[in-house]
């Protein structure tokens, strides 16, 4: 998926406008792999498009053990935002990336992160 298309998504998802969902993106990106072992951030990787893909490439080291506050709290620094817009925009790039990768891979990722985390990648139920 070309970048402008997938940070396009990520607008629409979050509610935000295209230029602040682009530093939206990154910072989950970022978070993301630091949070997943390289193995899996390099596995989606490929996915995305070749201005985004980069952001999931890691050294060799081993994933760090943090949750769901500290994620949120890292992609609000990183994106300069409050933690509830840390929140939508986390659960907006989780989706899009789930359409994006494949819900095979995608589960295999995300079985690293806790379940508050996964449950953001989860589409929200439509009420009636």
């Amino acid at each position: 998926m070309a970048e402008l298309g997938f940070v396009d998504k990520v607008a629409a998802r979050a509610g935000v406008p295209p230029e602040q969902a682009r530093p939206l993106t990154e910072a989950v990106l970022r978070t993301l792999t630091e949070r997943l072992s390289g193995g899996e951030a390099g596995a989606l990787a490929p996915h995305l498009a070749d201005e985004l893909s980069p952001l999931l490439v890691k050294a060799a080291e081993p994933p760090e053990a943090f949750g769901y506050d500290e994620f949120l709290r890292r992609v609000a620094d990183r994106a300069g935002i409050d933690r509830p817009a840390a929140e939508r925009g986390t659960r907006a790039v989780l989706q899009t990336m789930h359409r994006v990768v494949g819900h095979r891979e995608f589960e295999d990722a995300l079985a690293q992160l806790p379940s508050e985390l996964r449950a953001l990648a989860q589409p929200l139920p439509h009420g009636p």
